[in-house]
């Protein structure tokens, strides 16, 4: 039998559920969005983001878009104030890094990319991403997310720059280069450090080193067409040998360097006499030019054509010189850019020059 106490307090918890208003968990009020009638969105309402599963091509110097679009299902009759962020995934772990966050019409771009980047909002739900002058190690995952009060969604787009893989060694021989020195190696080549789905690219194309090197996510690898007993043995089919993540003080290794279109001109410089690496610098130098790059030389074999079989200085002091078309006394039997190594800078050889526009 309930006494009268017991029953006092089970018609209390009887009236306070009558009073409160049925929640399954599945809706939320924003009095940020909407129309201002404080509108409540049921779960029924989702936000969808979307972009290109595809990578997207481009390359240095140019500018990009990475498409992004929104929209909820069902569709809504009232337009919402949504955030939207753009920012870059780490290669290999490691925090995102911010590109662009944006609310209406304004918005605020980060790092590297400031002023560099800024929505195409062209047609309802477009918050698709434009970069400008294009980097080289603009490269890599980028995600789009939309953020409309508790909703948060978003889609990745891979974003490729097409360009040409090459393996680097100093003058000082093979292994020479920490992470750090193969990072500044490239760069003063007018390349960057090579990740990992450009090597692998490079390797499809022919590339085939046995020689290990650095990539931009901290590993060592290097890649083979041919399988061979010095480069991993004759049972190890081809593919790209790895060593996986090094230490990046204490190790050292070559570096696999990236470079992309140029927006100038590398030539052999007619020149009436053979000149030694001093006079070649300042050869260029009077001709309104700059002694040309290792990367540059590449890119211009890569998406010029340059055809030389004439060796000649680089910048680094190394002699090289690009072939498209093999012939007799120009090397190999196939394309490439050639290498002599590092001669004594007194000696004397032709010149590569690099003109901007």
């Amino acid at each position: 039998m309930l006494t009268l106490p017991l029953l006092a307090m089970l018609l209390q918890l009887l009236q306070a559920c009558h009073a409160a208003p049925y929640s399954n968990g599945f809706f939320y009020h924003d009095i940020m969005n909407g129309n201002g009638n404080g509108e409540i969105y049921f779960n029924g309402v989702r936000l969808h983001v979307e972009t290109q599963e595809k990578p997207i091509f481009a390359v240095r110097s140019s500018n990009v878009t990475l498409p992004c679009h929104y929209h909820y299902k069902p569709q809504l009759n009232t337009p919402r104030r949504t955030r939207v962020k753009w920012s870059r995934l780490p290669v290999n772990g490691g925090q995102e890094t911010d590109v662009l966050v944006a609310i209406g019409l304004r918005h605020r771009s980060y790092g590297e990319f400031k002023g560099r980047v800024h929505l195409r909002q062209d047609t309802p739900g477009e918050v698709s991403l434009v970069i400008s002058d294009l980097h080289l190690n603009d490269s890599g995952r980028y995600r789009c997310e939309v953020i409309d009060g508790l909703e948060d969604e978003s889609a990745v787009v891979e974003l490729e720059l097409r360009g040409v893989v090459f393996p680097y060694q100093p003058a000082g021989g093979r292994y020479q280069l920490n992470f750090g020195a193969a990072q500044h190696a490239c760069e003063e080549q007018d390349a960057a450090l090579a990740n990992f789905e450009q090597l692998f690219s490079a390797w499809e194309e022919g590339l085939d080193w046995c020689n290990a090197g650095w990539l931009a996510d901290g590993t060592v690898q290097y890649p083979i067409t041919q399988s061979r007993e010095p480069c991993g043995g004759l049972g190890l089919a081809p593919g790209l040998r790895s060593y996986g993540l090094r230490h990046r003080h204490l190790h050292l290794y070559d570096a696999f360097c990236f470079s992309s279109s140029l927006r100038g001109k590398v030539y052999f410089l007619q020149h009436p006499h053979k000149l030694n690496f001093t006079e070649a610098v300042k050869a260029c130098k009077e001709d309104r030019a700059e002694i040309a790059r290792v990367g540059q030389l590449y890119a211009a074999w890569k998406f010029l054509g340059l055809d030389r079989c004439d060796a000649g200085w680089l910048a680094d002091g190394s002699l090289r010189y690009p072939i498209i078309k093999p012939r007799p006394n120009c090397g190999p039997d196939e394309p490439g850019v050639r290498s002599f190594g590092f001669p004594a800078e007194h000696h004397r050889h032709g010149v590569y020059c690099y003109r901007a526009r």
